[in-house]
């Protein structure tokens, strides 16, 4: 069937085995375009149960007694993230904090635990607050961050970190490498296995940030080997804005790592009120404070959806609709001035992809003007175009793509003057 036609995309969601998983979510404007599921994932109807039911019968009911059960809760939230979507056995996963806070902690526990090394590496493309984090360690600690180059003409093919672009850079006073496992502006998909057997091969620790996979990719992290990752829960895990992030810490690691932030939950004895701190074994030992529980609610009934679904089957309906998605750039957008700056090998991307333009930052305003599709921009010329499996449609792709084309090439998106909003 031809993929101008869009029959092709209906009849992909006739035969979607994830079709059924759509009216689990709220969609209160059916004729919306919404392809920035890889920033903020829709809400589930089950959460907004989930969370009345929290706060009138428990927290309304039981008052300070719930914690009896409640003290607990980003322990089996985690190891249902780690069980759902990251191939990971239980006592490895916290759900707390923020993505920034996790990572903070685990940077800066990896490097303490290789004393005497001096450089941390990252690279350019990865996500500004990562690079800022670390560059705020390196001066506090005196190290020497290392940026890879991966956004250079011919440095890298999608800003994708291969071993043999990461290799060059390593040597024995390398204390960490973190990378990202979706390349939140291109796209690109780095992989976890072999980058983390060859950081292994010198020495230091890898830590990955998938904050851009996690809901929308395997990603096998216990068989893979990873030492330590971090990510959100709030894109393809459709928990909520500012939903809390989830840290991982393999358990050859845990009695090897000590998080800077001491928090009472990672007391041994928490409630003793001792004046020294005695660390706590096992996952509970990176835990700071006290767990948002209306957040981890809104995380244990969106990721209950998640293992219901299938990680294995959102993967490939991630890998057919980023697939149309190329299809139809080519078809329509190419010789429209765009540019595809994501790979078109499936096992290199995740579940968005990027597009190029000189006036990206304007056609982006004017399909959510215009067209009523929700893409998001990054700079400093990119579309970001995204399927969340469970609850976006291969024939949303197709109108979204349908109405980007149109509003192109009639030049439409020329009329819009200024974005109007501080977020892009």
């Amino acid at each position: 069937m031809d993929i101008n036609d869009r029959e092709y995309a209906l009849e992909l969601d006739r035969n979607d085995p994830l079709a059924q998983f759509r009216s689990r979510f709220v969609n209160t404007d059916p004729d919306m375009c919404y392809l920035d599921g890889n920033s903020l994932g829709r809400l589930p109807h089950s959460t907004v149960v989930a969370v009345n039911e929290y706060m009138t019968q428990e927290w309304g009911r039981e008052v300070v007694t719930g914690w009896s059960h409640w003290v607990d809760e980003a322990q089996p939230t985690g190891d249902l993230i780690g069980r759902a979507s990251l191939g990971v056995a239980p006592g490895q996963m916290l759900a707390c904090d923020t993505t920034s806070v996790n990572f903070y902690q685990l940077a800066l526990a990896a490097i303490q635990a290789r004393p005497g090394r001096k450089t941390i590496i990252t690279d350019a493309a990865n996500f500004p607050t990562d690079r800022y984090i670390l560059d705020g360690i390196a001066k506090q600690f005196d190290l020497k961050l290392v940026i890879i180059d991966n956004e250079s003409t011919g440095s890298a093919e999608f800003e994708r970190i291969t071993p043999e672009i990461l290799e060059k850079y390593l040597n024995d006073d390398v204390a960490l490498v973190t990378l990202e496992v979706i390349q939140y502006r291109s796209g690109a998909r780095n992989d976890i296995k072999s980058l983390t057997d060859l950081v292994r091969k010198y020495g230091a620790l890898l830590l990955w940030d998938a904050s851009h996979a996690v809901g929308a990719i395997e990603m096998n992290l216990d068989a893979n080997g990873a030492d330590l990752a971090v990510g959100c829960t709030y894109k393809y895990g459709n928990s909520g804005p500012g939903a809390p992030a989830w840290l991982y810490v393999s358990k050859r690691l845990q009695k090897e790592l000590q998080v800077p932030i001491q928090g009472w939950f990672s007391q041994s004895d928490q409630f003793g009120m001792g004046a020294t701190f005695e660390r706590a074994d096992g996952i509970r030992g990176f835990q700071i404070a006290s767990p948002s529980l209306i957040g981890l609610r809104c995380i244990k009934s969106a990721f209950e959806i998640i293992e219901e679904a299938g990680i294995d089957a959102i993967a490939t309906k991630a890998a057919i609709g980023t697939q149309m998605m190329i299809e139809l750039y080519d078809e329509w957008l190419a010789d429209l001035g765009m540019t595809l700056l994501t790979s078109r090998n499936p096992k290199e991307r995740g579940g968005h992809i990027s597009l190029g333009h000189p006036d990206a930052a304007r056609i982006c305003v004017a399909l959510r003007q215009y067209a009523n599709v929700i893409p998001d921009y990054r700079t400093p010329n990119s579309i970001r175009l995204a399927i969340s499996p469970l609850p976006t449609s291969y024939v949303e792709v197709w109108d979204g793509f349908a109405r980007m084309r149109d509003l192109v090439a009639s030049r439409q998106y020329e009329k819009i003057q200024e974005g109007g909003s501080r977020v892009t």
